[in-house]
C-alpha cells in the first residue's frame, strides 16, 4: 500500500498559477502510477492527468491539456500538479491517487486508483 499527501492547495485569481505536491511513502519501491483528480463543489470526481511509475508516459484530459502538467521526481517520491491560467470554475479539491505500475496507465484516466488523498483545496476568484 502506498499512502500520498498532497499540498499546495490555496486561494488565488483567475489567470494564476499553482503547483500541488504529492508525496508518496510506504509501498513505493515496487513502482507506482500516479493520478490527479479534483472534485468541484457538489460535483463528481475529475480525472486531470496521469504519469506512469518512471515519468515517460502521461494521459491528460482534455479540459486541462496545454495548461496543466505533470510530473515526478522519484527521488523524493514526489509528484507534481504545475496548473496554469487557472479559471474561476476550477475551484474543488484537488486529489492524488496511486495505483501500482502493473495495472495499466488508461486505469487511471478512468479513476481505477488503489490509494488516494485527503486532498487540498484550491480556490479561484474572478
Amino acid at each position: 500500500q502506498v499512502q500520498v499527501v498532497e499540498s499546495g492547495g490555496g486561494l488565488v485569481q483567475a489567470g494564476d498559477s499553482l503547483r500541488l505536491s504529492c508525496v508518496a511513502s510506504g509501498r513505493t519501491g515496487s513502482g507506482y502510477h500516479i493520478g490527479w483528480f479534483r472534485q468541484p463543489p457538489g460535483k463528481e470526481r475529475e480525472f486531470l492527468a496521469t504519469i506512469n511509475w518512471s515519468g515517460d508516459s502521461t494521459i491528460y484530459a482534455e479540459s486541462v491539456k496545454g495548461r496543466f502538467t505533470i510530473s515526478r521526481d522519484n527521488a523524493k517520491n514526489t509528484a507534481y500538479l504545475q496548473m496554469n491560467s487557472l479559471e474561476s470554475g476550477e475551484t474543488a479539491v484537488y486529489y492524488c491517487a496511486a495505483v501500482g505500475r502493473s495495472r495499466p496507465l488508461e486505469a487511471a484516466s478512468v479513476g481505477r486508483m488503489d490509494d488516494w488523498g485527503k486532498g487540498t483545496l484550491v480556490t479561484v476568484s474572478s
